[in-house]
């Protein structure tokens, strides 16, 4: 039962997949690579065509449902929460600046399709041209979203779930199974080309960075709950360790939000306080994740030499905070909803999202460890809030927090 629960695992499967590329790669004859490097070309250009449509129908319920929520303690949790996730991402951009001139000196990455005589070129490529652009897609989903919190229809708002749901089996049936077979053969095309070593080194020192940030992250987020919430931050912080283990196992926050719920009320959070913001948090709340990909992405920028400036890099944060929003529930779902980004604003390629795929998931369950124990200093704020603004029944009626 152990064994199958690993097998299923999409970590394990990722991990597996990087060291079979790796071993391959030394064994290979070219022709049964360029096999791997064609069905790569076709998934990538898959991809390309369906990020588009999975931003749609992703984001568009995801904003039209918060708008059916409670009231003003919706906005007010709603803006602490985006105001987390682009803080810590501004920290990312900021961090690169000033380390990575250090930690990475003058590391380049290499493309692991540019390889002597076309080796690794596939047999052939199939063109995917996508319905529209990305910025399209998140303009389109945007302006349908929040014009359904107005318009109130019902029908409109059952048809977007109901897409909703049909992009969630592609994810869940198509993507997430095929993602390891990409990245073996990204990485069997890094081994046949011979920057393998020096790409997992230089890249390693950037998955150690992340990992420290978002566990330092966490720990700044509870100084500033303790503070305003005038609890101490490090009992807090030691009540919340549950949820923190429970989402490094699952790597979900759907799946942590009864222990953090829990954590939450043993932390003095309200229960009717508890009860909306933790699941809210659980889809809005992703500090961790944004400290996951920011460094990742900002230290590929690095390494190929591509400029970042100050508005590029606080424009992406800011539209990768409101994109993030509509992540799958699966693991690795945030990186997902990013590629798009990642290609439209940053200008990635194919090998270059899946090696922060790759990246992402290798570490998935410490941003969302960082996201769930973050939920519960939000909590906490949002719990000194209610009891300010009027006496607890009052607030909690008017705020709509009553089932």
């Amino acid at each position: 039962m152990e064994l199958k629960k690993l097998s299923s695992s999409l970590l394990f499967r990722v991990v597996v997949a990087i060291i079979a590329g790796i071993v391959c790669s030394f064994f290979f004859p070219v022709w049964l690579a360029r096999i791997f490097a064609t069905f790569n070309g076709l998934f990538g250009n898959f991809l390309s065509f369906f990020v588009p449509v999975l931003i749609f129908a992703l984001i568009t319920p995801a904003i039209a449902g918060l708008g059916r929520g409670a009231g003003k303690w919706l906005g007010i949790t709603t803006g602490v929460a985006y105001v987390s996730t682009i803080v810590s991402g501004i920290i990312a951009y900021l961090l690169s600046l000033a380390v990575y001139p250090i930690l990475l000196g003058g590391d380049r990455l290499s493309s692991a399709v540019d390889v002597e005589e076309g080796a690794l070129q596939p047999y052939f490529t199939v063109e995917m041209a996508p319905p529209l652009e990305v910025m399209s897609a998140l303009l389109l989903a945007f302006a349908v979203g929040l014009s359904m919190t107005v318009v109130k229809s019902d029908t409109l708002y059952e048809g977007a779930k109901d897409l909703q749901r049909v992009v969630m089996k592609v994810i869940e049936n198509f993507i997430i199974p095929l993602l390891p077979v990409f990245i073996f053969g990204m990485f069997l095309g890094l081994g046949m080309n011979g920057n393998l070593t020096y790409t997992l080194i230089t890249f390693g020192k950037v998955l150690i960075l992340a990992t420290v940030m978002t566990i330092l992250y966490v720990i700044v987020q509870y100084l500033l709950a303790g503070g305003i919430a005038g609890v101490n931050p490090l009992r807090a912080l030691k009540t919340m360790l549950p949820a923190y283990a429970t989402a490094l196992g699952t790597s979900s926050s759907a799946a942590t939000i009864p222990v953090t719920y829990s954590c939450a009320r043993k932390n003095g959070v309200e229960h009717n306080v508890a009860g909306f913001v933790v699941p809210l948090c659980a889809t809005i709340h992703l500090a961790g994740s944004m400290m996951k990909i920011g460094l990742f992405a900002f230290s590929i920028m690095y390494m190929t030499e591509t400029p970042v400036s100050p508005g590029l890099a606080v424009g992406f944060i800011m539209m990768l905070g409101i994109t993030m929003i509509a992540a799958p529930g699966v693991p690795g779902g945030a990186i997902m909803a990013a590629v798009g980004l990642l290609q439209s604003m940053l200008g990635f390629d194919g090998d270059q999202v899946a090696l922060m795929i790759a990246a992402y998931i290798a570490i998935d369950s410490f941003g969302t460890a960082a996201n769930v124990t973050g939920d519960g200093a939000i909590a906490l704020i949002i719990n000194r809030f209610a009891k300010d603004s009027m006496p607890e029944s009052q607030a909690a009626e008017e705020a709509g927090l009553v089932d």
